[in-house]
């Protein structure tokens, strides 16, 4: 287990230490300037997904909004929660600069990988796509790097399907605890059992849930932090001095000034948004749209949602409060996010984010166990590997919160995701051109007058798309 141990943490230290950040960060500035600014240039557009007449024109079919919900729910959680506490304790105000930035470059990067997803989606049954990096890996690369889409599958499971399951049932049983005395048994139960009727439905039946439990999720927590900015809102001011100031090196709040904010910013604005590390494409793929740009800024738009409103919400909470305190030893994580709201609210406040932590962690399983799912039909066609994995995942849920030492077993989840990112941004880097292809299409229909751009399958006759996954809609 030690030799284990090790391995993994060297691969964690290659990955997420010296290679992985800076990758993410120079090919997503890179994919932003030869897409012109896309994601500026469609941020009104992104809007268009809340409307019901842009949805699916099949209701039956999983459609743009409710694939936004369900990436939205994944990941939005802890990452938002505590990771920004985080954040802010090791590189102070000026962290939330930088995570503001490569959630900015990020949303370029979603939307290459995510319309890529959609392009090479395969038709399942009569009412469902699966796709992803693996499938675009397989159809757009081809066959001959099967092996490379394997890897990816792999580290899917093990990082998100299995690690991180484990984690958020530990997460919801401590907060349940901490905060009403619920012990973790009754906690790991109700999750199991709840996690177990919603997985067992597949996508359509996650897809439904989210539609419903993620609005309220952010509404409910956007609301509590809207009404401490408000009562602050005199201060907000000075806190945004604070932050870009912070972030230039023109004020030192921590240890590390300027490097401390970057990295941590970088770190962990990256590690909630999730843009490039080859997640979200998986749920991208199975939503029912005209054209695969569409979704693509549909995705970008989760990852605005993601930083550039929650995450900043709960830096504000925490920057406008006293209980955080620069470069002091003290309380960090998830603790410092909940006490700054209850200096602003009241303690009651500590049972509401409660509540939100429960909702958060919930829709992250759901949607990990779907990335599983996913991965798992690269591996195997048996519907017993997915049976297996569905019963694998509710374990792991109930064993993650009752017994919150053994996730320390999961220690390869952050190596695997690393993995899983460089795989992903490797295929994105050889099918850019492909995605520059569909991006001159997308415009070219816009600039013709055509309100909602269709792909019409012919014009990609040299790609291995599927046909029955991209027939022309009926007029």
């Amino acid at each position: 287990m030690e030799f284990l141990q090790t391995l993994f943490g060297w691969i964690g230290d290659f990955t997420w230490g010296w290679s992985l950040i800076p990758i993410l960060v120079i090919f997503g500035i890179f994919i932003t300037i030869a897409t012109g600014f896309v994601q500026i240039e469609y941020f009104g557009r992104m809007f268009r997904v809340l409307s019901n007449k842009n949805n699916a024109d099949d209701s039956n079919q999983i459609s743009a909004r409710e694939a936004l919900l369900v990436s939205v729910g994944g990941r939005v959680g802890g990452g938002n929660i505590a990771g920004v506490a985080v954040a802010i304790t090791l590189g102070g105000p000026g962290a939330v600069f930088w995570m503001w930035a490569i959630a900015l470059v990020g949303m370029a990067t979603s939307l290459v990988e995510c319309s890529l997803a959609q392009l090479f989606k395969r038709k399942v049954g009569e009412h469902s796509y699966r796709g992803g990096p693996a499938a675009a890996i397989i159809h757009g690369l081809g066959k001959e790097y099967r092996w490379l889409a394997v890897i990816y599958a792999i580290c899917l499971i093990a990082a998100f399907g299995l690690g991180f399951n484990a984690f958020q049932g530990n997460t919801v049983a401590g907060s349940m605890q901490d905060s009403f005395g619920i012990d973790r048994l009754w906690t790991g139960i109700a999750l199991a059992a709840i996690s177990g009727f919603i997985i067992f439905g597949g996508i359509h039946r996650i897809a439904k849930v989210s539609d419903v439990v993620v609005p309220i999720m952010a509404i409910g927590y956007l609301a509590m932090a809207l009404i401490v900015i408000l009562l602050n809102i005199t201060s907000l001011p000075g806190v945004i001095y604070d932050i870009v100031t912070n972030a230039f090196g023109l004020q030192e709040a921590v240890g590390g000034g300027m490097g401390a904010a970057v990295a941590q910013g970088l770190r962990r604005g990256l590690f909630s948004n999730e843009a490039g590390l080859g997640s979200a494409p998986n749920v991208a793929a199975t939503a029912e749209v005209r054209h695969p740009i569409s979704q693509g800024i549909t995705q970008s738009f989760s990852v605005f949602i993601d930083t550039i409103i929650i995450c900043s919400c709960t830096a504000f909470v925490i920057l406008l409060g006293d209980v955080y305190v620069p470069g002091a030893e003290g309380i960090d994580g998830v603790a410092l996010t909940q006490q700054s709201m209850v200096s602003h609210l009241g303690t009651w406040v500590q049972y509401f984010l409660s509540g939100a932590i429960l909702l958060f962690s919930f829709s992250s399983i759901i949607y990990n166990y779907y990335l599983g799912e996913n991965a798992m039909t690269v591996l195997t066609k048996s519907p017993l590997g997915i049976l297996g994995l569905r019963i694998a995942i509710i374990a792991i849920v109930f064993l993650g919160a009752t017994a919150p030492a053994a996730t320390a077993v999961f220690f390869f989840s952050d190596p695997m995701m690393g993995i899983l990112a460089l795989v992903n941004l490797l295929a994105i880097m050889m099918l850019f051109p492909v995605a520059m292809r569909l991006l001159r299409d997308f415009r070219r229909q816009l600039k013709a007058g055509v309100e909602r751009p269709v792909l019409n399958p012919d014009d990609y006759a040299d790609l291995d798309i599927d046909r029955d996954a991209w027939k022309l809609p009926a007029e």
